[in-house]
């Protein structure tokens, strides 16, 4: 399947690569959370806002707000990665998310990633489904 370069729009993505523990002043665990990797820039066809025709992309559920056409089934993008669609990530020199005083990114990622779907091996593509999110 080929993806027409003018429809293409920019976005990127972060794998998840661990979980990572807070601790406290005296040095006590209290909590975890998600570590990602720097984020890629890639280019794809990203649909518009959840219509008919997407809804019965993966079935009638209603569980994804926007869906991802991407040239190359074997993409590394999984349930697990994080997306900047309607924002750029902000990074350091290194490509590194830029981070707050509480560890947070200053730009939270806006979507992920609700199913992936792969093509044939030779001609296939990648078909991501995707869902909106406000992370604080």
């Amino acid at each position: 399947m080929r993806c027409v370069n003018r429809n293409k729009q920019p976005f990127w993505y972060a794998q998840h690569i661990g979980i990572a523990s807070n601790y406290d002043d005296d040095g006590l665990q209290n909590g975890t959370y998600a570590e990602y990797g720097k984020p890629v820039k890639l280019m794809a066809n990203i649909s518009a806002d959840k219509g008919e025709v997407i809804a019965r992309q993966f079935g009638d559920d209603d569980h994804y707000d926007r869906v991802i056409v991407l040239e190359d089934r074997d993409t590394p993008i999984n349930e697990y990665s994080v997306l900047w669609v309607d924002t750029k990530p902000k990074t350091d020199r290194d490509g590194n998310l830029v981070l707050d005083d509480g560890g947070n990114p200053v730009t939270p990622w806006d979507y992920i990633v609700t199913k992936v779907g792969r093509g044939l091996p030779k001609f296939g593509a990648a078909v991501i489904a995707i869902s909106r999110v406000t992370v604080s």
